[in-house]
């Protein structure tokens, strides 16, 4: 059995597909088949039932997939744990994330590390929760950053987590207006918000709190781009629904005010995600201390092994 092996079951498993699989990996078709065939035999048992162009896991196939994330994990650690601790890192580094953390966590985490890893290349992606774990699945992304409602997934490590609140937040000069509070979600429903776009993550929160009081939002606004969001709140009255770590700044420098609502207490979660199939590099274990540094101590710093 050859670690290659494992990587081309993995491979197959995540896309049930062999020509996927092997579009994925730089291999003909016909190398994945003879590859598959030969752990099936080598192991005696059936991994995969070929129903057309389609395969899927057999029940057994299920249970080595397990074991065969555990190997190559395993291997991955021995691995590092020879190399030298002051070894110079200058790899590449590639990192999917949410426009917000892009906008208001990054600067900060990349400018501590390129100052003690210069020679590693960083390369930034955003997109939404869904596009970014796609990528991660295909093996696009090395890391993943993202901020959503817990995940679990076990071809995933999270090894990351920390619990983030989500705030109504309001200009300065209708936050002077409505007053300290607390006051009611559907109170505020006369006045212009600025919102994501529907079903996007935070967005979603709001959408099923109002559902809950048989209530719905019109928004004077729609973006994807919470910066942009941020900008226009800043310059015009009304309300957004923001994570509270993108208009810290701004309410300290009294540009915005958060609102306080007492029936609607919101949070979500900033997650780091890398495949269980992915060699966790050096370069990325030490992106994963930097952003937990840079916010405070995540909590959960440890690899998770998650189920799911």
């Amino acid at each position: 059995m050859e670690l290659r092996q494992l990587t081309t079951f993995i491979r197959v498993a995540q896309f049930q597909s062999f020509s996927k699989a092997a579009a994925s990996l730089g291999y003909s078709q016909s190398a994945v088949t003879v590859q598959i065939r030969m752990l099936e035999e080598e192991l005696k048992v059936r991994l995969f039932d070929r129903m057309g162009k389609r395969v899927s896991l057999t029940g057994q196939g299920r249970v080595f997939l397990d074991s065969a994330l555990s190997i190559l994990q395993d291997v991955n650690r021995a691995k590092l744990s020879l190399a030298g601790e002051d070894e110079v890192l200058h790899g590449q580094l590639h990192i999917g994330t949410l426009e917000s953390l892009c906008y208001a966590r990054l600067p900060g985490i990349v400018r501590s590390f390129r100052v003690q890893h210069p020679q590693v290349s960083i390369q930034i992606t955003t997109g939404v929760p869904e596009e970014l774990i796609a990528k991660m699945e295909r093996g696009e992304l090395d890391i993943i950053y993202i901020l959503e409602e817990p995940l679990y997934n076990n071809s995933w490590s999270k090894v990351l987590e920390r619990q983030e609140e989500v705030v109504v937040v309001a200009s300065a000069e209708l936050g002077r207006a409505l007053g300290p509070g607390p006051h009611r979600l559907v109170e505020l429903l006369d006045k212009p918000f600025y919102l994501t776009e529907r079903d996007a993550n935070y967005r979603r929160l709001l959408d099923r709190r109002l559902a809950a009081f048989d209530r719905a939002i019109t928004p004077a606004l729609e973006s994807s781009y919470a910066s942009f969001l941020l900008r226009v709140l800043e310059e015009t009255e009304g309300l957004s629904f923001l994570p509270r770590f993108l208009v810290e700044g701004p309410v300290r420098q009294g540009k915005l005010t958060v609102v306080e609502v007492s029936d609607l207490q919101a949070v979500m979660y900033e997650q780091i995600f890398y495949h269980r199939e992915k060699w966790a590099t050096r370069e990325m274990e030490a992106f994963i201390r930097f952003c937990d540094s840079e916010s405070g101590g995540l909590s959960q710093a440890a690899v998770i092994g998650a189920n799911g």
